[in-house]
Formats: C-alpha cells, sequence, structure tokens
C-alpha cells in the first residue's frame, strides 16, 4: 500500500538519483573486454568509442530492465560511472527532446535542426519497480554524442564502479521473493536537485508521447 501511495505522490517527470553535493552516479552496461578495465582503471579506456553516442541512466533498475540484470549479451558488466554534477547538467541544459512533439516544438523542420545540432538527447521512460515492471511515472534517459560523450569519457567522470556482483544479488532476493531484503541493497536514489528553469525545454509536454524506444546504440 505504502509503494502504490508513493508511486501516486511522484511527479511524472523527475530525475531521481544517487547523487552529492558534487556528482551524479549513472549506470551503463558494457561487455567485459571495456567494462572491467573502466572499472579497474577509473575511466573509460582508449577503445572506448568517443565518437559514438552513448547512453546513461540514473536509474538502477532501469538499467537491470535495460541489462536483463546483466545478463544480456554485450551488456553483462554493469557500470556505477560517478560524473560531475556540472558535466551532467551542462549536458541536460545542450541537450533537446529525442523525438518531435506537436505543439512543444515550433515544427518538425526546427527539431530535426536541433537534433542534428544538439551534443545530448533526452527521453522519458517509465520507471520500473524491483521485478522491472512499469511504474506510472518516468526516468531520464540522456544520449550522449560529439562533444558530450568525449567529456563525459575525459573530464566529467569522477569514479567508475563495476556492480555487476550488486545486480546479481538484488536479482537473486528479488527471484526468492524477499523483495525487502532486495529494496535494501538498492541505490539511494532521491529526487535530484535541479536548477531552476533546467529542464524546461525536456518536459514541458506531460503527455505519454514524451516515451520512445530508446535507439540501438553504445550502451
Amino acid at each position: 500500500m505504502e509503494e502504490t501511495k508513493s508511486a501516486i505522490d511522484e511527479p511524472k517527470y523527475r530525475i531521481r538519483a544517487l547523487h552529492t553535493d558534487r556528482t551524479v552516479t549513472v549506470y551503463q552496461a558494457y561487455r567485459p573486454e571495456i567494462g572491467l578495465p573502466a572499472a579497474r582503471e577509473g575511466r573509460f579506456p582508449a577503445t572506448w568509442k568517443r565518437d559514438r553516442m552513448t547512453w546513461i541512466k540514473p536509474s538502477f533498475l532501469w538499467m537491470m530492465y535495460r541489462s536483463g540484470w546483466g545478463t544480456k549479451e554485450g551488456q553483462e558488466t554493469v557500470l556505477a560511472v560517478e560524473i560531475t554534477r556540472e558535466g551532467f547538467e551542462w549536458a541536460l541544459r545542450n541537450a533537446c527532446l529525442s523525438h518531435y512533439e506537436r505543439g512543444f516544438h515550433p515544427d518538425q523542420a526546427a527539431w530535426k535542426r536541433q537534433l542534428r545540432q544538439a551534443p545530448a538527447r533526452v527521453q522519458w521512460d517509465p520507471e520500473r519497480d524491483p521485478h522491472l515492471q512499469a511504474l506510472p511515472y518516468r526516468s531520464l534517459q540522456l544520449g550522449l554524442s560529439g562533444e558530450a560523450s568525449r567529456r563525459y569519457a575525459d573530464e566529467w567522470t569522477v569514479s567508475v564502479r563495476d556492480v555487476t556482483p550488486l545486480a546479481h544479488r538484488i536479482h537473486g532476493l528479488v527471484r526468492s521473493g524477499d523483495l525487502a531484503a532486495a529494496r535494501l541493497l538498492l541505490p539511494r536514489e532521491e529526487p535530484y536537485p535541479e536548477p531552476a528553469g533546467l529542464l524546461d525545454h525536456l518536459r514541458r509536454g506531460q503527455g505519454p508521447e514524451l516515451s520512445r524506444p530508446e535507439p540501438v546504440s553504445a550502451p
């Protein structure tokens, strides 16, 4: 009952994340050849392609949904990447929505120009519960390309941790029916303290059309 009430009270579009006064943690999943060296060295290796779009997720459970608890091919290593809030907010300020929304963008041509020029893009997808079922509120997905992707890897990253064992442990508890123990292990994701106007250009529309399937790209 308490969980249902919480879901009803939660704003539909809000960033929830593990954060400090200077950093925010996002999640990605990679094949071991990329993920393990990144976690060992605390930064992405030279083999990480900085010219490709990469999607980062502040929601641990959405990352579990995307990666199948770290079991999907090519996503066997789940990383918790701590980045600077300054970099995170720069990406959001310079982002555009990943899809055209009538009545929000001036016209489709204007949105396409914005999409070509923006170094980041945003989409809002249903948040997930421990069973990976969709919740009635949304989770931020932030796609980085060009300048944003390079700065993410080489400037904004503070630390990289391999949280695959944690993902597997929580999954095991969920499968055994011990949801209370599983929830105790989940990262403490709280509302992100947004500076005024940070997301005004990314969430003015409040309809279901703000969610789109994530493009197939680097995880």
